[in-house]
C-alpha cells in the first residue's frame, strides 16, 4: 500500500492588501505518495508556488488542512517548523540563492551547520552531494566561476545534503538555457528513480513537466482534477 507523505484538504491561502483580497489558493485538495515525482503546472498567479510554499511550511494557509510526513503543519510553532523543514525538506529555488563569497562546497555545507555534525563530517557530506550531481571537480569554485546549470546543480546538492524526505523545486529550470535545463531535470529524475526521493516541482513548461510521473494543473487558485487541463490548453 502506498504511503501518503503529503495531504491537503480544502487548503486556501488569501492575501489581504489594503482593500484588495487575493485568493492565491482556493480549496486545494491533493494527496502525494512517497516516491512520486509531481509537477504542479499553471500560468503565473495560478497558485502553484503558493501550494508548494505551504507544503514546505514557508507559508501558512488561511484555512483547510495540511499534513506532511505525518505532521499537522498548522499546529507547529515557527521554531518547530524551522527544525522540521531543515530535517525533512530540501528546497530548490529558481534563482539558485547561492552565497557569492562561498565556494560550492561551503554553500552545500550550510544546511549541515544546523546539525550536530563536526566540520570534517559536514565537508565530507557536502563533497559527496556535489559528486552525486556531477560537480566533484568544482568543490572550491565560487558561484561566479560556474555556469548557470552548474550553479543550479550546486543548489540541488545543497537541497539533498541532509538526505531530506522531500525535494521541493520552484521553477528550477526557469533561469537556465535549454541544455542546462535538461541537465537539471535529468538530475531530479535520477534522484526520484534511483534514490526514491519524493519530488514536487512547480513549472509552467510542458517539456519540464514531462519528466514528472504525475502532472497536476492549477488555474486561478484552483487545483484541477487529475488528468484535467485548463480549457485554453486543449486547443
Amino acid at each position: 500500500m502506498s504511503e501518503v507523505v503529503i495531504e491537503t484538504k480544502l487548503l486556501s491561502k488569501e492575501y489581504i492588501r489594503d482593500e484588495f483580497h487575493v485568493m492565491a489558493l482556493d480549496k486545494a485538495s491533493i494527496t502525494i505518495n512517497r516516491g512520486e515525482f509531481v509537477a504542479l503546472m499553471g500560468p503565473s498567479g495560478s497558485g502553484k508556488s503558493t501550494l508548494l510554499h505551504c507544503i514546505a511550511a514557508m507559508d501558512r494557509p488561511t484555512s483547510g488542512e495540511i499534513t506532511v510526513l505525518g505532521e499537522d503543519l498548522r499546529s507547529l510553532s515557527d521554531k518547530a517548523i524551522a527544525h522540521w523543514r531543515n530535517v525533512h525538506v530540501g528546497f530548490v529555488f529558481q534563482s539558485f540563492n547561492l552565497i557569492p563569497v562561498l565556494s560550492a562546497i561551503e554553500n552545500v555545507e550550510l544546511p549541515l551547520k544546523l546539525t550536530n555534525l563536526n566540520k570534517k563530517d559536514r565537508m565530507e557530506h557536502a563533497a559527496t552531494a556535489l559528486k552525486l550531481v556531477g560537480l566533484g571537480d568544482r568543490l572550491t569554485h565560487l558561484p561566479r566561476q560556474l555556469s548557470g546549470g552548474q550553479e543550479q546543480r550546486v543548489a540541488i546538492a545543497r537541497a539533498i545534503v541532509t538526505d531530506p524526505d522531500l525535494i521541493l523545486a520552484d521553477e528550477p529550470t526557469g533561469n537556465l538555457d535549454a541544455n542546462s535545463a535538461q541537465e537539471v531535470l535529468t538530475m531530479l529524475s535520477r534522484l526520484n528513480q534511483e534514490f526514491g526521493k519524493t519530488i514536487v516541482m512547480v513549472t509552467h513548461d510542458p517539456h519540464s513537466a514531462k519528466r514528472a510521473t504525475i502532472i497536476r494543473h492549477l488555474e486561478k487558485g484552483k487545483l484541477l482534477p487529475q488528468g484535467q487541463v485548463p480549457e485554453d490548453w486543449a486547443h
